[in-house]
């Protein structure tokens, strides 16, 4: 084990380079922003705001916020997603726990289930991390669409297009 470090050592900053092939840090100083058009339409009264878009390795992390009450959507990940929740409530139809604000969620490859935020929730801000693909689906398991990190992507290019961001405003989130 290394000796502990010296204290004038303790706050020098790494003095050698990082690999060349490294990819940049993103730092998203206001992720829940006031800056509406930064909210990217995904369908009536549900956003998402990009947070990192990686395309190497097949996920996305993102807020998804919802200002309506009722059913979200059904759906299934072949990976594991993390969530933690921001502002308001939600739950699954399929189980029996609700997630708070200040929840953690970790949903577990192939479960299925169906999101649902309760009348009374105004707002729901929720941070996830989706590894792969969302399938959609019906009640009895029949597929009915998907979203990935390239589908996000197109999402947001043509919202930060339409709104004057330019499509590239969300290069800054892809990795």
């Amino acid at each position: 084990m290394p000796a502990p470090a010296k204290s004038a050592d303790a706050m020098t900053p790494y003095q050698l380079p990082n690999p060349r092939e490294a990819l940049r840090e993103i730092v998203v100083s206001s992720a829940i922003p006031q800056d509406e058009r930064l909210w990217v339409p995904q369908a009536e009264n549900v956003w998402f705001r990009p947070l990192c878009l990686n395309v190497s390795s097949g996920y996305w992390m993102n807020l998804l916020r919802v200002r309506k009450s009722g059913v979200l959507s059904r759906h299934r990940h072949p990976q594991a997603v993390h969530g933690f929740v921001l502002k308001g409530r939600w739950l699954y139809l399929e189980h029996d726990w609700i997630a708070n604000e200040g929840s953690y969620v970790f949903e577990p490859p192939g479960e299925t289930h169906t999101l649902y935020v309760p009348d009374d929730v105004d707002e729901m801000i929720t941070y996830f991390q989706v590894n792969g693909v969302m399938y959609y689906c019906d009640p009895h398991g029949n597929y009915t669409g998907y979203e990935d990190v390239f589908t996000k992507l197109d999402m947001c290019r043509a919202h930060y297009q339409k709104v004057g961001l330019g499509a590239e405003y969300v290069d800054q989130f892809v990795r």
